[in-house]
């Protein structure tokens, strides 16, 4: 179905939502809880709760990155079918937290293959057998090491991993025809974020995943992050993934500069601020100081 036709019969039919100008966020005239941003190249996000999506539109099939919860996801697959009747070649995760991967399993029996690397299946694995939530994963069948890369369509699509950071198992998702990539939650836009040091993160390394990441793409990619402060800014660039490092190396240097002093954890833990840190925000600020310091206590063990 075409972008004329999609709009039309969408405005008939269901009234959804109208599309807007390329740059704008879709507007609900009705009650839809969610919203569809198209970026470039056939690549779009959703956004209703939990980690963003992404996802690929061809004639020769549909790829999405995350799936949020199984609600949300069921409603990306809704929307999806009216928009197109290419076949789910493929659901890609960018690690495992269940904002990220809950809705796998609105996609059983529907997407040919879930792809993710290998420390995100056995993160979700161990994160499914602690909860006792084993029935409902779809859990991924194809995974890497390093890179994976596969052609849908005119699109190339291309994995990374460059290291631990919010767990040990993030990749990058990268659109490379559109110049679109999805880096979940290796950045959280001016939000305090969550440093899963039971999935692996690390601090120090994520802050070298992220000078990774500036020099592997260019200036014109678009970024899709996983979590932001105001919802609207789910996307953005280069200045962005280096505002975020900035944030990480000061939170570093604070707390370790708070423990060279002899400050006790329970003290370090009640800072409300970061010194030099003016544009992030939220109510997670103790989750990066407790992480640091277990990070930075733990090497000099």
């Amino acid at each position: 179905m075409n972008r004329r036709n999609f709009i039309q019969n969408s405005a008939l039919t269901f009234g959804a939502f109208s599309l807007l100008p390329s740059g704008l966020w879709a507007k609900s005239v009705t009650d839809n809880p969610y919203k569809i941003k198209e970026l470039r190249g056939g690549v779009s996000v959703f956004s209703e709760k939990g980690g963003t999506i992404a996802f690929l539109q061809t004639p020769k099939g549909l790829v999405v990155v995350d799936s949020q919860f199984q609600e949300q996801s069921q409603h990306l697959i809704d929307e999806l079918k009216k928009l197109s009747t290419s076949p789910f070649k493929l659901l890609i995760n960018t690690h495992h937290h269940g904002d990220h991967t809950a809705g796998n399993i609105s996609f059983k029996g529907l997407v040919e293959h879930v792809v993710a690397h290998q420390n995100s299946l056995l993160n979700q694995k161990a994160s499914a057998v602690k909860q006792k939530s084993e029935e409902k994963q779809l859990y991924p069948d194809v995974t890497f090491t390093d890179t994976w890369k596969q052609k849908v369509g005119k699109e190339r699509i291309k994995a990374y991993y460059f290291g631990a950071g919010h767990t040990n198992g993030d990749s990058i998702i990268h659109f490379e025809n559109a110049n679109v990539a999805h880096l979940g939650d290796l950045l959280f836009n001016r939000r305090y974020p969550f440093v899963d040091r039971s999935a692996g993160a690390n601090i120090d390394s994520w802050i070298k995943v992220l000078d990774k990441t500036l020099s592997t793409f260019d200036n014109e990619t678009i970024f899709v992050f996983g979590h932001a402060f105001d919802p609207e800014k789910i996307t953005g660039n280069k200045e962005d993934i280096k505002a975020f490092k900035d944030y990480l190396e000061k939170l570093l240097l604070f707390v370790d500069s708070e423990v060279k002093a002899g400050k006790a954890k329970e003290e370090i833990l009640k800072s409300t601020s970061i010194p030099g840190v003016t544009e992030w925000k939220g109510d997670g600020i103790g989750r990066g100081l407790l992480s640091a310091y277990e990070e930075l206590t733990e090497v000099k063990k």
